[in-house]
């Protein structure tokens, strides 16, 4: 390659201080060095970088380019040196985190400023996941944190978990929709004949998971929990929503709670890592993700 990250850099300082002379002190080279580099620089690449027709050496077009994109490989260049440095003392490289639909993304935007604070080096990955896809993100390598994992984890083991909370899911429909004047408790035969709507479960490498769902019951499949409650206030189906997320469709008058005779269980959500040796970033996210006012934070639009 004929282009080097110095020559760069000296073509950079050349640019910024407005002379060779000016580029050689902060470079603390003598200027014949800086010449020499222009100098070398045209001949391997056979083209004019400055044009020196003038009282000053101006940059020609093709110079001009050079120096555009050739910043963005001397602060890259800048970026992977910093990053080694910081891997070399313990952070991971990157750092996966899967989160459940049924947790609001946002929530976890104040962590991640706080994590920035904090010199946090490795690159951070925040993907949603449904259902048991929380899980299996975590058990397939694809994420190393699954925040909101349901109920317990698949056989085999490979990860810790902590508990996070409860969730209570509430039956909620449409106040059009033909259950909204039907006798409550509803029984599972009438529900039944009414069509449900469902999150499809993420899950690639586990089997997908059914929440909710009665035998030979018709089901419209959205790709996330907050798609199925506008898909149910839009009277398009009915199904069981956390009551947090539920209360505010109640609340713009979009939504109604019944009483059915088969409730959901109450669910149970976890945080879970996998269980090895944990990096500087993991362990920094595990340990603030297991402070209490966090945890409130991150399930306050579930209860």
């Amino acid at each position: 390659m004929r282009l080097s990250l110095d020559a760069l850099l000296v073509l950079d300082a050349i640019d910024r201080k407005g002379s060779f002379a000016a580029a050689a002190d902060e470079l603390y080279r003598v200027p014949s060095a800086v010449t020499y580099a222009v100098q070398k620089l045209e001949q391997d690449l056979d083209v004019t970088i400055f044009d020196r027709s003038g009282h000053r050496a101006k940059l020609t077009p093709a110079g001009e380019e050079l120096l555009r994109e050739g910043r963005h490989l001397l602060d890259a260049a800048n970026l992977l040196e910093c990053r080694v440095k910081r891997i070399a003392t313990g952070w991971e490289t990157d750092l996966k985190i899967a989160v459940s639909d049924l947790i609001d993304m946002s929530c976890l935007y104040p962590l991640m400023a706080a994590f920035d604070a904090a010199g946090g080096a490795s690159r951070i990955k925040l993907m949603t996941e449904v259902f048991g896809g929380t899980w299996d993100a975590l058990v397939s390598t694809r994420a190393d944190i699954a925040i909101g994992a349901m109920e317990d984890g698949p056989p085999g083991g490979g990860y810790s978990v902590r508990p996070m909370g409860e969730v209570e899911f509430v039956f909620a429909v449409a106040p059009s929709h033909p259950l909204a004047s039907a006798q409550q408790p509803l029984p599972p035969e009438l529900v039944r004949h009414y069509r449900a709507v469902s999150a499809a479960d993420s899950s690639r490498a586990l089997s997908p998971r059914t929440s909710g769902l009665l035998t030979g019951q018709d089901v419209l499949t959205v790709s996330d929990i907050r798609q199925k409650a506008e898909a149910q206030a839009a009277g398009l189906g009915v199904g069981f929503l956390p009551r947090g997320l539920a209360q505010r469709y109640v609340d713009e008058g979009r939504l109604r709670v019944l009483d059915v005779q088969e409730a959901k269980p109450v669910a149970q959500l976890n945080l879970a890592w996998r269980a090895r040796q944990p990096g500087k970033a993991l362990h920094w996210f595990i340990r603030h993700l297991s402070d209490d006012a966090t945890l409130q934070q991150l399930l306050q639009g579930l209860r």
